[in-house]
Order: C-alpha cells, then sequence, then structure tokens
C-alpha cells in the first residue's frame, strides 16, 4: 500500500542532513534557513525572531567573556607602583629673573625720587629768587617815588630849623613825614654821629681836640634810606682828631 503525502505544515521545517545549502519552504509562512547546522529563522513575527536568537546571543556573551579576561590580564601585568608627579620646573629662570627685575624697578624708582627731588629743589629756589625779586621791584618803584619827595623834605628842614612850621603848616608837614616813613623811608645824619664814609657825604674838615675819631660836626643836609638800601647820602662837615 503507498501512502499519500502529507500536506505541508506551515510551522515545519525541511532540510537536507549535513547540508550547507540554505532550504526555502513555498507558501505563506516564514522562511527557515540552514546555514552550519544552525537554524535561523527569517520572519516577521516576533515570537519567531525570538525562538530563533538563542543561538546568536550566547555567542555575544561568551565573546564579551572572553574580552573582560584580556582587560582584566592587561590590568594585572600594568599594575606597578604608584607614579608620583614631578614638581613644576620654573620657568625662564624663575626667582632669578623676578629678582633682576625687581632690582631693575627699584633703581628706576631711585632715579625717578632723585629727578623729583631736583625738581623741587629747583622750584623752590625759583620762588625764593622771584620772591625776592618782587621785593626789590617794589622796593626800587617805591624808593624812586620817595626819591622825588626828598627836596620837599629838605625844604620842610629848613623851614623847621627857621621855626616855620608852625600852625595848620606845620601839622601838615607832621603828616606827611609821618606818611612817609609808612613806606620805609628812614632820615639819618645828626650831628655827633661817627662818620661813616657809605653813608656820609663830608664836604668839609676840620680838626678837634674834642673828638676821639672822625665825627660828623655839622649836618647840611640830612641823608634818607629804605629799608637797607640807601636813597641819600648826608652831607656833613666832618671834624679830626689833633
Amino acid at each position: 500500500m503507498t501512502e499519500k503525502p502529507r500536506a505541508a505544515d506551515p510551522g515545519a521545517t525541511g532540510s537536507t542532513p549535513g547540508g550547507s545549502a540554505p532550504a526555502e519552504q513555498a507558501g505563506d509562512g516564514p522562511r527557515v534557513v540552514i546555514r552550519d547546522n544552525r537554524k535561523i529563522s527569517e520572519t516577521s513575527e516576533p515570537a519567531a525572531a525570538d525562538a530563533g536568537s538563542d543561538a546568536p546571543a550566547e555567542g555575544l556573551v561568551e565573546e564579551s567573556e572572553v574580552v573582560v579576561d584580556e582587560i582584566e590580564v592587561e590590568a594585572a601585568e600594568v599594575t606597578g607602583p604608584p607614579v608620583v608627579d614631578a614638581p613644576a620646573q620654573p620657568v625662564d629662570g624663575g626667582p632669578t629673573a623676578l629678582g633682576a627685575e625687581l632690582e631693575a624697578l627699584r633703581k628706576d624708582l631711585d632715579e625717578r625720587t632723585r629727578d623729583l627731588q631736583r625738581v623741587t629743589a629747583e622750584y623752590a629756589n625759583y620762588r625764593k629768587r622771584v620772591d625776592r625779586d618782587k621785593g626789590l621791584v617794589t622796593e626800587q618803584a617805591t624808593g624812586a617815588v620817595l626819591a622825588a619827595l626828598l627836596p620837599i623834605l629838605d625844604d620842610l628842614d629848613r623851614a623847621r630849623e627857621h621855626g616855620d612850621l608852625v600852625g595848620p603848616f606845620g601839622t601838615v608837614a607832621e603828616q606827611l613825614t609821618t606818611a612817609l616813613g609808612k613806606f620805609g623811608l628812614t632820615p639819618f645824619g645828626e650831628q655827633g654821629d661817627p662818620f661813616d664814609p657809605t653813608r656820609h657825604e663830608a664836604v668839609a674838615h676840620q680838626t678837634s681836640a674834642d673828638v676821639t675819631e672822625p665825627t660828623c660836626v655839622q649836618v647840611m643836609r640830612r641823608g634818607y634810606q629804605v629799608g637797607e638800601r640807601l636813597l641819600r647820602p648826608a652831607m656833613v662837615a666832618v671834624a679830626d682828631p689833633e
């Protein structure tokens, strides 16, 4: 009796024993491929994919374990004494270069300080000179005005000797003399003063047993000075000792 062939089962797989060529199953069901005695299912169903992925997952796990073992072996071989970082080396001489730069800055500062002191001293001298010149100019201007008034004072002295400075005229003469004195005008030259050739002008000489040194025995005209400046010498007669 001859058996009739059964209908093909969609889930069944067909292969040739020991063969490496893939076998395909006709129909609408999933395809099964046999490669190197391993069954790989190509299907679009999730269940078929899970069933056919057992063998490749095991291979991946084995390979990962081998890689981990190799890393552990390499780490064991590298293990040794701890590495200590060496201290950083100074750059461009370090403290030596810094000390040289500091010394240069100190020299520059000392030089600038000396320049400042010199300029300050020069300015102080300049101010003193300006003040002195200003005072001298003021004194010269005042002296020029007072020298122009000296003939009037000489007339007042002669009027005083003759007794004419009385009443309002005498009052005006005193006020004028006081006002000129406020500008530093000082008269000098009195009878009996020692003769001083820098301040007296001798117009007559005589000898006398009453004096022990050259002496002014007569004043013809009084002299005047403003401060330390001589405006006019006194005109006198001088008596020398016998």
